[in-house]
């Protein structure tokens, strides 16, 4: 492998706050104390308000709203000492319905009906907090920020709609932004089937998350495997006791159950400066950054809108100890350091001097940062990677004299895992490689007849893919349905000097699935022709990466991804939650690459 470039440090501002200079506060100069908050409808929302010891100026409010508990947060969060160094009065908060909060817990609550004067959501809770802290907390500057990450990134979005006034700077932080569409629980009509399952049981059994899911097998690929069909779950354990579930079951189109919750359907333009935070192999979240950068960008006549995608999984940024060495060098400490604590200081306490485009997004395969005044770049370039017979994979269109296609058989009783073997469960406090399952080596299922793979001739020059990525693929059944992963793969040199443990690694650079009964719509799915050639667009989402000089392109397609994903029983049933035992088959998959059906994986790249 090529050289490494050193990690650039990321630099929003062209004067750094005095404060930040002076490390002049640290985590031990607070303390905290709790409160209950009323809001507008006689609910109490447990409070952590935690303020600099001593004499300090007036200072804004960062809260962090969240549905996993602050009973521990008696001190301030070693991942916020940055902008603790700076001075602010931290406030952490339980959503209503959660631990020490009172109220109904709603997952993902939707705003609520602008005709209900009386109605409540985050927004309003969010609103309603902010006003009782001016009141009620002394020595505020009478300026808020909110942030949080995954949930609370959700919530942190949240806070920018309809704000109060006092809120001037938000930080969704790898926000639940779709949870149908790309984020926690489907990805383009195929469901999440374990973390669906361990995560809405373990947030929605009690409270407090204090009843474990019942999952008794290290293996859970095994346990998924003899659960058998989803009707399952509910009959042997949540029996009706998981909301959530049940709105799985009975919303499983992307249907106004899941729109109303789709944040991104409703942003339309930043309403206060919004720094939207991901991660490239973020394992939950990773379209929800990209979707509400994306929908605030429309309106942003402002420049208020800002971007920041680095060589993360889900929070990796906020924890160094979460880094996966294979794409990220150490970047956590710069991002919290540089950017994050200057961006707040300059929107919150008038520090600084902003000075940042509206991207600042990394390159994993030259391991630096880039920024763009667009996201993606305006000068990029559509290139086509055509598959071939013989396993190839090339920018140049298949020839007639090719065969047609290949093909690979498709059993739900013997699905393809989604990481070796064993998969513990998804948070198992004695470890778990979820966090880091999407950098892992995808040699793992080399030979397996039910994945197919076309590989590249070693590049000659760097490619630099920056914006979208998308599997146009045209494929055949045997049966009425389908599911499509495409995966877009980095194979590393056979020797990697500088890391002899990455010689041939396959990196996974973008991958996605989707579900073919919704290859004309996500609302109305419909079954395939059996046997007959259907065009299939599988989104990728984005990416930024350099496939380097001596390294080779991949695509892989399967049709199984388990038990991270249901299996598809590949005969048509109306609704796959309520499918028998009967309905799964094994079917016969075909893809095309001929001149006239060229299936390919579409680019962007710069020139």
């Amino acid at each position: 492998m090529p050289i490494k470039y050193p990690v650039v440090t990321l630099l929003f501002f062209i004067a750094v706050s005095p404060a930040a200079q002076r490390q002049s506060l640290t985590l031990s100069s607070y303390s905290c104390r709790f409160v209950k908050i009323p809001v507008r409808d006689g609910v109490h929302l447990n409070t952590s308000v935690c303020q600099p010891n001593g004499q300090h100026p007036p200072l804004p409010f960062l809260i962090t709203r969240t549905p996993y508990g602050i009973a521990g947060d008696t001190a301030v969060a070693n991942d916020y000492r940055f902008l603790a160094a700076e001075g602010y009065i931290f406030v952490y908060q339980d959503i209503r319905g959660r631990f020490g909060s009172e109220g109904q817990f709603v997952m993902n609550h939707p705003l609520h009906d602008p005709a209900d004067p009386r109605g409540v959501d985050e927004s309003t809770d969010t609103y309603d907090t902010v006003e009782w802290l001016l009141h009620n907390v002394p020595a505020n500057n009478g300026k808020a920020g909110v942030l949080g990450v995954s949930y609370p990134g959700f919530l942190a979005a949240m806070a920018g709609i309809h704000p109060h006034p006092a809120v001037k700077a938000i930080s969704p932080q790898a926000p639940m932004t779709d949870t149908w569409m790309g984020d926690d629980f489907f990805h383009q009509g195929a469901f999440r089937l374990s973390y669906g399952f361990e995560y809405a049981g373990s947030m929605e059994l009690s409270s407090d998350m204090s009843v474990p899911v019942p999952i008794d097998l290290w293996d859970t690929y095994e346990w998924y495997r003899r659960l058998g069909p989803l009707a399952n779950v509910d009959a042997r354990y949540f029996h009706g006791k998981v909301p959530t579930w049940e709105a799985f079951v009975s919303h499983p189109t992307y249907d106004a159950f899941w729109k109303t919750r789709a944040v991104q359907r409703v942003l339309r333009s930043p309403e206060v400066p919004t720094l939207t935070v991901g991660g490239w192999w973020d394992q939950e979240d990773r379209y929800g950054p990209l979707a509400t950068y994306r929908a605030l960008e429309q309106g942003d006549s402002a420049g208020r809108n800002f971007l920041v995608m680095g060589p993360w999984n889900h929070g990796g940024w906020r924890r160094a100890e979460r880094r996966m060495a294979v794409v990220d060098s150490g970047t956590s400490e710069g991002y919290l350091r540089d950017v994050e604590a200057p961006w707040f200081a300059y929107w919150l306490k008038g520090q600084g001097k902003v000075n940042e485009p509206d991207a600042y997004v990394y390159d994993a395969g030259l391991q630096r940062w880039r920024s763009f005044d667009s996201w993606p770049p305006k000068n990029r370039v559509l290139r086509s990677l055509y598959l071939h017979a013989g396993g190839r994979v090339s920018f140049d269109k298949p020839a007639d004299t090719e065969s047609a296609s290949d093909s690979f058989v498709s059993d739900p009783a013997h699905p393809v895992p989604y990481r070796s073997r064993p998969v513990e469960q998804t948070y198992d406090p004695r470890g778990s490689r979820w966090r880091t399952w999407e950098t892992e080596d995808q040699r793992f299922v080399d030979g397996r007849p039910d994945v197919l793979t076309w590989v590249s001739g070693t590049l000659d020059h760097d490619l630099t893919l920056a914006g979208n990525v998308s599997g146009k693929i045209i494929a055949s059944t045997t049966g009425r349905d389908a599911d499509w992963v495409v995966k877009l793969i980095d194979v590393f040199p056979d020797s990697v000097p500088e890391h002899w443990e990455w010689g041939g690694y396959e990196l996974m650079v973008a991958h996605e699935i989707m579900r073919g009964r919704y290859r004309k719509s996500y609302s109305a799915p419909e079954p395939l022709a059996p046997n007959t050639p259907l065009d299939f667009t599988v989104d990728l989402h984005q990416q930024s990466y350099t496939f380097q000089r001596g390294h080779r392109l991949m695509v892989q397609i399967q049709s199984t991804w388990f038990p991270l994903y249901d299996r598809n029983p590949q005969s048509w049933v109306s609704n796959i939650f309520k499918a028998g035992p009967q309905d799964f088959r094994a079917a016969t998959h075909r893809i095309w690459h001929t001149p006239a059906r060229p299936s390919r994986v579409e680019i962007d790249v710069l020139p």
